[in-house]
């Protein structure tokens, strides 16, 4: 009957591939927030709760991609980012070429190559955050989520009752 006032549990998604350093990494940050206390040092907090989907050696989709850079554009910003974003600038990369540009370029170009690519990209669905090939980004996500459990997370300015009731 109050189905809509269940709180849903984060989605979180990696695109992960095992042998990118980064992306070992972020995995194992990921399934320690699951399995043990979060934050780590903290032996009374409980692991978080979240959905955790990965996604081994497969790019996310053109339409994900441009979900994803839409959670990477900083706020108040025109222009979205780059999608160079989603390459790499690591040697064993080389032979790009010219750069894709659009998503399923960029989608086309990781399938025959997933040297290219960022890895991994960590996406929080329901968050609306991502993190593109850097750990520290996933430690950014796991925070975010540890604050929304504590119940220390601020609430956006757009969620706020505007007009009469304000």
């Amino acid at each position: 009957m109050f189905s809509g006032f269940k709180r849903s549990l984060p989605q979180i998604s990696i695109f992960h591939h095992p042998s990118s350093p980064p992306s070992i990494q972020a995995l194992a940050l990921l399934r320690n927030a699951l399995s043990s206390p979060y934050p780590p040092g903290k032996q009374s907090a409980s692991p978080l709760e979240f959905d955790l989907e990965v996604v081994e050696t497969k790019p996310p989709t053109a339409d994900q991609l441009k979900t994803i850079l839409t959670y990477i554009t900083p706020p108040r910003s025109t222009a979205p980012p780059a999608l160079s974003t989603f390459l790499s600038a690591h040697p064993a990369s080389s032979g790009l070429g010219e750069q894709p540009q659009t998503v399923k370029g960029i989608v086309s170009l990781v399938e025959q190559n997933p040297n290219v690519f960022k890895w991994p990209v960590v996406v929080d669905w329901i968050g609306g955050r991502a993190s593109i090939g850097d750990v520290e980004g996933v430690k950014g996500i796991l925070e975010a989520i540890r604050q929304q459990r504590d119940g220390e997370a601020k609430q956006d300015e757009v969620d706020q009752p505007k007009g009469w009731f304000s």
